[in-house]
């Protein structure tokens, strides 16, 4: 069983509802201070509002880029990145072109992942995360998708946005641990609402789980935790 240092350190508590307040962002940062969450991720204009409320915890801010169809230039996303990490985002979760991969316009998604990736590059110690949004694609374009990712220098490959069909699967994060393997580190999101299909996730090679459902997970857990010690 995974320590909950382990689990609290695995989750990015999400929040990327459209209709999302600033009193709804403030409380997912109090959650995230109070359970020692790794990070929050949130929408873009929120960014300073969230290092500020976090500035004196280790929670780190992340947030969205091309969010959430990956549609936008190459070029916009990388001002958007430029921007984030500006406003004091330490990560961003960029989504790749999904039809640009699927037309095999290899080059193109390539050069976008790259020039977020310099551009995090301008930065200290900023992360980049790739999300290839899994249920869209084959089997065979999620390893195209995670080897680009990889080639063009990102911190991670993440399976959904959370806004699309489907989420993280299990077959997903082996299939994407597999084909980074030591070059980079996989994020599962999508769905995952529960300890049960958090330890799933994390015992087939996750090493980040994107859910607006941490603090539920880590009740479950430490309810799992007790039982089990007794």
């Amino acid at each position: 069983m995974f320590s909950l240092k382990e689990l609290i350190q695995s989750i990015d508590h999400t929040l990327l509802k459209p209709d999302a307040t600033q009193k709804d962002f403030f409380h997912l940062c109090c959650e995230a201070k109070e359970l020692g969450l790794k990070a929050v991720c949130v929408l873009p204009y929120v960014v300073p509002f969230c290092v500020q409320q976090l500035q004196a915890s280790s929670v780190v801010v992340a947030t969205v880029v091309g969010f959430p169809l990956g549609a936008n230039s190459w070029g916009i996303k990388a001002l958007e990145a430029q921007r984030a990490f500006t406003d004091g985002a330490a990560e961003v979760d960029m989504v790749l072109n999904i039809g640009a991969l699927k037309d095999r316009r290899i080059s193109d998604v390539f050069t976008e992942i790259e020039e977020v990736v310099k551009v995090a590059h301008t930065f200290s110690g900023k992360v980049v995360k790739v999300i290839i949004e899994t249920a869209l694609l084959t089997a065979e374009e999620k390893r195209i998708a995670c080897e680009l990712a990889v080639k063009a220098g990102a911190d991670f490959v993440k399976t959904s946005t959370g806004f699309n069909c489907g989420g993280a699967t299990v077959d997903d994060v082996r299939l994407m641990v597999e084909t980074v393997g030591e070059k980079a580190k996989v994020k599962a999101a999508g769905g995952i609402r529960t300890w049960a299909q958090a330890e799933k996730l994390l015992l087939a090679g996750a090493s980040r789980l994107g859910t607006s459902s941490g603090k539920n997970i880590v009740t479950q857990y430490l309810e799992q935790y007790q039982k089990d010690k007794n």
